[in-house]
């Protein structure tokens, strides 16, 4: 009896805290949320560590930075903003921090790192001061729910190449050849794992048909544990060489927290002056400001959490929680810090609130501890998972207005811009810059009241093209 009105004491103070009914929702769902985009972003924590000991960083300190950065931002973004949004270093940030501003140009990780220190403060003094909302409430609502379609698209197509269902050619990409798996051996390997990423987004599906509780992170599981049967029977064999690792979690070394000192506040302002390091500081600005109001933009569209005006209410406390989880990621030791479009995967789930984030975010601490439970969790497991939330944010595309030209090409030039060119932020220029042009020389943009934010948008970005 007393265990049971202690449940209802601490429900109660969830709802108080987080407005569970407020926002039609509840404890349950939102920790299946929480769950489930955990799962579908928990690669990160692999991946952040590869890519940036490429730089020459310590991979564990990494994963250590990576972790405690989305655990703290994420828990911000439920306290600042109350809503389900989870955040961690970036991909393709991170990728740009190594191979780029390290490798190719030759600064120091640690220059690189006082460069995304700036940026994070930068964006700080951005968010106060209501910059950042401003873009948002400036671009036009049909834009808005086109972006929501693009970022669809988007994860549905990393999700596919995550799964190596779809792969590089001589046309750019392809489908997995299951014959030349079969002829160089790799079949058992690689091939069996297409096979289960394919199962898994028919096995997601029908969990979404039936409407299942939770279908997307069942979703996972099953795949993950049809995963595991293969290998234990021979049919799936782990091949390193191949990035394809053991489903199986490695307790070999034991648990435990790796040392984040490689990494910590080692950042150097040495070339802060110079014109090239404004050049990767600017870069880094940009990516991350687009990106991260896409994925507000996106995810927030189809959520329904946006007003009649098309604004989100608390935007400043999202927008602030992700810049100082940029800041406070460069003191750790990672690249920037951003809001991860995998959180439409726990929207889908029926996740509306702060209590989505903060399930997230007490994964990511307890992954400090059980690294290798969640590292062994694999691509072929998640990427369903994106294909089917990439399918759901798809379903934007019926409140577009495709009666008006002016308003449905530039709508569709973003769509389709953000997976080929691999990017949400070059979604939002293309489709920024297309809406002003074709309306301004179509003679509609008076009757469209286009604000002049959206005319020096337009220009910065024709300027990016350009200088940048």
């Amino acid at each position: 009896m007393k265990s049971g009105i202690e449940t209802k004491k601490n429900e109660g103070l969830l709802e108080r805290v987080f407005h569970l009914s407020e926002n039609r929702t509840d404890v349950k769902t939102e920790v299946i949320a929480g769950v489930t985009t955990f799962m579908t972003m928990a690669y990160i924590l692999a991946v952040n560590p590869s890519i940036l000991s490429a730089a020459g960083m310590d991979s564990g300190a990494v994963f250590t930075a990576t972790a405690l950065s989305a655990l703290i931002a994420t828990l911000l973004m439920a306290a600042f903003a109350n809503y389900p949004f989870v955040l961690a270093p970036g991909m393709g940030l991170n990728a740009y921090f190594a191979y780029t501003v390290v490798l190719n140009m030759g600064y120091t990780w640690e220059m690189a790192l006082a460069a995304v220190f700036v940026e994070g403060i930068l964006f700080i003094a951005l968010s106060l001061t209501s910059v950042r909302e401003s873009i948002f409430n400036a671009i036009p609502m049909n834009l808005k729910h086109a972006v929501s379609v693009g970022i669809g698209l988007f994860i549905a197509f990393i999700g596919l190449q995550n799964a190596k269902i779809v792969v590089d050619s001589a046309t750019l990409v392809t489908v997995f050849s299951f014959k030349g798996a079969i002829a160089d051996g790799t079949f058992n390997s690689v091939g069996i794992t297409v096979v289960l990423a394919i199962v898994g987004i028919l096995i997601t599906a029908v969990l979404v048909v039936k409407n299942v509780k939770g279908n997307i992170l069942w979703g996972i599981l099953a795949t993950w544990l049809l995963g595991m049967i293969c290998e234990a029977i021979g049919l799936y064999q782990p091949n390193a060489e191949l990035g394809m690792f053991s489903v199986f979690p490695d307790l070999s070394s034991g648990f435990g927290i790796k040392s984040m000192a490689p990494t910590f506040m080692k950042v150097d302002f040495s070339r802060v002056l110079s014109l090239d390091f404004l050049v990767v500081m600017f870069a880094f600005l940009f990516v991350d400001l687009f990106d991260t109001l896409g994925t507000l933009i996106g995810v927030a569209s189809k959520a329904d959490m946006l007003d009649e005006e098309g604004k989100l209410p608390n935007i400043k406390g999202a927008l602030l929680s992700d810049a100082v989880g940029t800041t406070v990621g460069a003191i750790f030791g990672t690249s920037t810090v951003t809001t991860f479009v995998e959180s439409a995967a726990g929207v889908a789930e029926g996740g509306r609130t702060g209590l989505t984030a903060v399930v997230s975010a007490i994964l990511f601490g307890l992954s400090l501890f059980l690294a290798p439970i969640f590292l062994a969790i694999p691509s072929f497991a998640t990427a369903p998972a994106l294909v089917v939330v990439g399918f759901l944010m798809l379903t934007s595309i019926t409140k577009i207005d495709f009666v008006d030209y002016t308003e449905t090409i530039p709508c569709y030039i973003a769509i389709i811009a953000m997976p080929f060119m691999y990017s949400i932020s070059e979604g939002i220029a293309m489709g920024i810059i297309s809406y002003v042009v074709i309306n301004l020389f179509t003679g509609k943009a008076k009757e469209k009241k286009i604000s002049t934010l959206m005319y020096v948008l337009a220009i910065l970005f024709v300027l990016k093209y350009i200088l940048i």
